[in-house]
């Protein structure tokens, strides 16, 4: 005997068909929504750092077009428990839920299509998140170095603090390649601190190899203080200094292993290697272990909040339910994104564990659609 397909069984399942089209409709209007906002706050993150530097439109536009996958990523999740709880909600003013229940339809019949409907977007989600914004990832890094080489005003921002791998610049007045004045803050191996105080500072790109820029400065002095012994202190003036800045203070190195460049296969594999090799310290292995997680927990996120999303919208969505669906769900989506840089922050600054970090606003969500459901369930 032959069965058929389950799309087939779809289309003829009137009700879940209607569901499904509807829930899409709604998921693909907030996903345009977050898509916006996060692709706006893109291009102001680059405002500051590229657009206003006179960097190449079609560099820009490059720079943009990476960054498409982390936008995507980060908008599908969010996307699902908005446009979700609008769907039902619009459903739910409109007594189309209560015409199912009358027809002795019970809750079930609608929460498996939600979801479905979850799971195929979190997998989806989930081969945007660990293939292509690897990929994207190192374009952009990649590109944005070039940049860097060719225009290193680019991080130098007028009147501000700039901290580097190793060091600190407290920068003044940045026009065209002239610094009006320049404080350099770094540590040296011995222990000792050194601090550079310049004048006016031209900034030259030399177009050697691994020299990001040199910084030719007028009338600077130089003081280093042995913190060991803080009595201690050496001061040289100079009417002239130049010092070379290397690309490795503001970016890692090229052949070091960034945890975002990697899928989440060859993250597993690499933090199996330097655990049993011993080679990276606790505060790395953390950081390896909340990206390896976070590659599973935020695309997944879209399953824990269409068991949400359901009882929420039925509950709360009598009157006005597409107004209502999108006031809670933004609410929830700020909240939750609240708790994942709280988890990160936590996990890379306290050495929390990454796995707990990554997935408790996930079984936070999940468990209180359990209980929201029960208790429509009961009804």
């Amino acid at each position: 005997m032959k069965f058929p397909s389950i799309p087939l069984v779809f289309r003829r399942h009137v009700l879940i068909t209607y569901l499904i089209k509807e829930l899409l409709l709604y998921f693909f209007i907030a996903f345009l929504f977050f898509f916006m906002v996060f692709f706006v706050n893109q291009i102001l993150l680059m405002a500051e750092d590229v657009l206003k530097k006179r960097v190449p439109l079609m560099d820009v536009v490059r720079l943009m077009g990476y960054s498409l996958p982390f936008i995507v990523a980060q908008s599908a999740p969010f996307a699902t428990l908005v446009g979700f709880l609008m769907c039902l909600g619009r459903m739910m003013t409109d007594n189309e839920i209560m015409v199912i229940r009358a027809s002795g339809k019970s809750f079930l019949v609608i929460l498996v299509p939600v979801l479905v409907m979850g799971l195929m977007i979190s997998i989806v989600s989930f081969f945007v998140n660990d293939y292509l914004l690897p990929l994207g990832t190192i374009s952009y890094n990649k590109l944005y170095r070039q940049i860097l080489y060719s225009d290193p005003t680019i991080e130098l921002e007028s009147n501000s603090v700039k901290r580097t791998e190793d060091a600190t610049l407290v920068i003044g007045e940045v026009t065209d390649t002239m610094v009006s004045d320049l404080i350099f803050i770094d540590m040296d191996d011995r222990g000792q601190m050194r601090l550079i105080v310049s004048g006016p500072t031209e900034i030259i790109n030399t177009g050697e190899p691994g020299i990001l820029m040199n910084l030719s400065m007028d009338s600077s002095t130089v003081c280093i203080f042995d913190l060991q012994e803080q009595d201690k202190y050496t001061v040289m003036n100079a009417g002239e200094t130049d010092m070379n800045v290397f690309a490795s203070s503001f970016f890692s190195d090229s052949s070091s292993t960034n945890p975002r460049e990697m899928t989440s296969f060859d993250l597993f594999k690499y933090i199996k290697q330097i655990t049993e090799e011993g080679t990276a310290s606790t505060l790395q292995m953390n950081m390896y272990r909340l990206e390896f997680h976070k590659k599973f927990s935020l695309p997944f996120a879209s399953i824990f909040f269409a068991m949400l999303a359901m009882p929420l919208a039925i509950i709360f969505g009598k009157h006005n339910g597409m107004a209502v669906g999108l006031i809670i769900g933004i609410f929830l989506c700020v909240a939750y994104w609240a708790a994942m840089i709280m988890g990160q922050t936590f996990g890379i600054r306290q050495g929390l564990d990454g796995f707990w970090t990554m997935w408790l606003p996930d079984f936070l969500v999940g468990f209180a659609g359990l209980l929201f459901y029960l208790r429509l369930a009961k009804k």
